[in-house]
């Protein structure tokens, strides 16, 4: 699918001043948005953005100051590595992502 936005001359320049590549700014910041609405996972973000590993994922959204919703990504309210043992233990289970 291809969309094009139609923007007075005068603020395309602006913003086209500010960001060299406009149409991957604008890319960006749909993939972005559709990533914090939870629209889009992150495997898909990275499609929709060329990305070629979950580390250049991981160092956009940081980049981006957005939260990682892995949890929501995977469809399950919690990690598969985390045991019994770590339900009744009382201590907080940390997660990576890798």
């Amino acid at each position: 699918m291809q969309i094009t936005l139609e923007l007075p001359e005068h603020i395309a320049q602006r913003l086209a001043s500010k960001w060299k590549d406009l149409p991957r700014a604008a890319l960006e910041s749909l993939a972005l948005e559709a990533y914090r609405s939870q629209a889009l996972t992150a495997a898909e973000l990275g499609k929709l953005l060329g990305f070629e590993t979950r580390m250049q994922v991981d160092a956009f959204l940081k980049e981006h100051e957005v939260c990682d919703f892995t949890v929501g990504d995977s469809g399950r309210s919690r990690s598969p590595f985390r045991s019994q043992a770590d339900h009744h233990s009382g201590l907080n289970p940390i997660r990576v992502l890798i």
